[in-house]
């Protein structure tokens, strides 16, 4: 029995990053709001996504610190890892975020009509969803927001296997870990585990990880976790099955003609992120999706024009920032009847890992494809800073477009890589030339130096520093007083 029938301008489902984002912006332009979660507030990102998960890249990172004590005239005993104690400080700062943002109340205080842990909103029909105690709300446009969640292989012994989101359940640190998958969030996993001494494999179908990566990022990530003792295994077919043999899980693997087995106290699925389509009806409300995700094209509209989406559901592009961005384009073309495109070519991203990897921009198989363009690769043992602190591993990739001297795209691996890249993309945004790059004083000693020093490389090489003819006959990179042989 219909128990009430509340209207609104524009209903939100999702209450995550992107539903949260698209609710207050709708606000903002003075229209009517509803935004309806099914569980808690926050979405994957902050309960048991971005938010613990880097609460443990954390500790890995300090337990690694502690490696260098005796570098730095420090005696300490090694750190021993209480994994419980851990996975009950991820909880803490999980409640400690949601504290801090205090979103229920802000979005209320916004004008915003809140209706949190009501289970799975249905459409109806077009204009009309059901929460399971049958309350039914009308709006007159909708956002869908209800993110994604981790996808599951079918495979016999699949429910031995566990996703990001079955850590936080686990008892103890397992000894040796099963990553499959070698995406971002299969490569921070395996990172953590194998900082906090689990022997760890990562295996992946793809002929090397990070796939969608700069060609010279994955090479550098595949060698730092060898180094580190991680084992990587590429260019695998599929999965036969998981077993139960005493206290391990047999993991059977098809790799070329043959099959293998490997041994593992725990076996981690990190094969891929699907749009939270289940339960949401949409062919009731004329949403067309393709099994996996809701089909929308680039002002965020789905096949039914007053319905739009934003952030995982609609699988361009999973991350936290870009959830936001498309949230707030999609507030704007539902409420303003917009026209507003998302487009995705500066979008920096990494990965917490050690070293820490990240990017923006094509890759340099992808630039060359489109134009000419200049590249400098500069080692961070080059860095001054990098010796100070004992991180000399990794590098920094520099592209900028031949012709019109624009920065095109940067790839670093190393300490304090997120923080660097970014730098790049704002000259990006700003459609900006490698020579102010190249010129601006950036502080010394630190890590961000290196984009000067790739910058001046490449300013060299387009010819705008006068070089003597002898000199560029020898092929050398500019002269830097901050180097190594």
């Amino acid at each position: 029995m219909t128990l009430s029938l509340a209207t609104f301008d524009l209903i939100v489902i999702g209450g995550g990053p992107a539903g949260s984002t698209a609710a207050l912006r709708a606000r903002e332009l003075g229209v009517s709001v509803a935004l309806i979660e099914r569980g808690a507030m926050g979405g994957t990102c902050t309960n048991d996504g971005c938010v613990p998960t880097r609460v443990l890249a954390r500790a890995a990172r300090l337990m690694a610190n502690a490696s260098q004590y005796a570098d730095y005239g420090m005696s300490a005993p090694p750190p021993e890892l209480d994994f419980q104690r851990l996975l009950a400080r991820t909880q803490a700062i999980v409640y400690e975020i949601h504290e801090k943002k205090q979103l229920i109340a802000h979005l209320e205080a916004s004008g915003i009509q809140v209706y949190d842990g009501v289970g799975n909103a249905r459409f109806l029909d077009p204009h009309t969803v059901e929460v399971p105690d049958g309350r039914q709300f009308r709006g007159d446009k909708f956002i869908l927001a209800a993110g994604g969640r981790a996808r599951r292989l079918d495979f016999p012994g699949a429910e031995f296997a566990l996703t990001h989101s079955d850590i936080w359940r686990l008892q103890r640190l397992p000894r040796s870990v099963a990553v499959v998958g070698g995406a971002a969030t299969g490569c921070q996993l395996a990172a953590i585990f194998n900082a906090f001494g689990s022997a760890v494999t990562v295996l992946d179908v793809a002929p090397r990880i990070l796939t969608t990566e700069d060609s010279l990022v994955s090479q550098a990530m595949t060698e730092a976790f060898q180094r580190r003792g991680i084992a990587v295994v590429t260019g695998i077919s599929g999965i036969e099955r998981i077993e139960r043999q005493g206290k391990e899980l047999a993991l059977v693997y098809r790799r070329g003609e043959s099959t293998e087995t490997l041994l593992a106290e725990a076996v981690v699925l990190s094969t891929g992120w699907l749009g939270n389509l289940d339960g949401l009806n949409l062919a009731a409300a004329g949403v067309a999706t393709d099994g996996r995700y809701v089909l929308s094209d680039d002002t965020c509209r789905t096949s039914a024009p007053h319905i739009f989406a934003a952030g995982d559901i609609d699988g361009r592009m999973m991350l936290v920032q870009s959830a936001g961005y498309e949230a707030r384009i999609a507030a704007e073309n539902a409420v303003l009847g917009g026209q507003g495109r998302k487009e995705y070519q500066i979008v920096p991203h990494g990965g917490f890992t050690n070293p820490e990897y990240a990017s923006v921009g094509p890759t340099e198989e992808q630039a060359r494809k489109e134009r000419a363009v200049a590249v400098a690769v500069v080692p961070y043992a080059d860095l001054d800073r990098a010796v100070i602190d004992g991180r000399t591993e990794g590098f920094c990739k520099l592209i900028v477009d031949w012709e019109t001297h624009r920065l095109v795209a940067a790839h670093v691996v190393g300490e304090q890589a997120l923080e660097i890249v970014h730098v790049v993309a704002a000259g990006m945004a700003a459609d900006m030339r490698v020579e102010p790059l190249a010129e601006l004083q950036i502080a010394y000693p630190t890590f961000t130096a290196i984009l000067g020093l790739a910058a001046r490389r490449i300013v060299a090489e387009l010819g705008v520093t006068p070089l003597a003819p002898e000199w560029r006959t020898l092929g050398r990179a500019p002269a830097e007083w901050e180097r190594s042989e």
